[in-house]
């Protein structure tokens, strides 16, 4: 049996990982567009048995690390190369005395959801993702500001990322205008807008709905803005349902996985 060695990637490897990155979806897949955007930011991670056939990224921040990309050849299936990719960067992390381990896996991906479960990770939150098209729209009320003294709302999604929400990252999104609410009736509706770093004129938008009319305003704006700013697609992530909304496009659940490290 050929030895496996877990490494940091290099750039000649992108061909051999590509190769079985093709079809992970059914659009496809997007590691082609990020593979060298994460072997820039470091810790992009492989396993070979004389070539690459799984890979993974982690990005530390906060007391925390996000691992994602988790790919695996198809050839190499169920020998448990997933979790030894995971449990290296829980050691990587453990090394630099960081608390927890998040990742993001589909709702109806059992197999994946099995062997989270099996490294003890528990589910932390649900999340929805909708798409939204940019297009110009009727004046809304909303307000700039930080309203984000909820202690249930810890995280926010940056490029993908589901990163704390501490109160410096506050106090920069608040001053550059990109925490919005709306409080015109009933339970405040929040909004964080973030550029994707990795997919031009892409917007990401965290939202925490309070009630419908309010969060139907703050869609409304945030339609407007994508198409003042040219954005070619507003991608939302809440963890709640927003089928009381007509021009969302609903596209799929995942669950935020946790672990606490030690």
């Amino acid at each position: 049996m050929k030895q496996k060695l877990i490494r940091n990637a290099i750039q000649s490897d992108k061909i051999s990982v590509l190769n079985f990155c093709k079809n992970t979806f059914s659009w496809g897949d997007y590691i082609q567009d990020v593979w060298d955007y994460w072997l820039l930011e470091g810790n992009l991670l492989v396993i070979e048995k004389s070539n690459p056939v799984g890979m993974c990224h982690a990005f530390f921040s906060n007391n925390q690390v996000w691992i994602e990309g988790i790919r695996v050849d198809s050839i190499f299936r169920r020998q448990g190369l997933a979790s030894e990719l995971i449990k290296h960067v829980e050691s990587l992390a453990k090394e630099k005395q960081i608390s927890f381990s998040l990742m993001l896996i589909d709702t109806e991906n059992s197999a994946s959801l099995l062997m989270a479960k099996n490294l003890n990770y528990q589910i932390f939150q649900t999340w929805n993702f909708y798409s939204l098209s940019p297009q110009i729209t009727n004046s809304s009320k909303i307000q700039f500001g930080d309203l984000l003294n909820n202690p249930e709302i810890s995280h926010y999604v940056k490029s993908w990322r589901w990163l704390v929400l501490d109160d410096e990252t506050l106090f920069s999104l608040s001053a550059q205008n990109k925490i919005i609410f709306s409080d015109k009736s009933g339970d405040i509706s929040i909004a964080i807008l973030t550029d994707s770093q990795h997919f031009d004129k892409i917007l990401i938008v965290t939202l925490f709905s309070g009630s419908q009319n309010n969060t139907l305003e703050l869609i409304s704006y945030i339609q407007n803005y994508g198409a003042q700013k040219k954005y070619k697609k507003i991608q939302i992530l809440t963890k709640e349902k927003l089928s009381f909304i007509s021009n969302l496009e609903y596209k799929i659940t995942f669950n935020l996985m946790q672990k606490l490290l030690h």
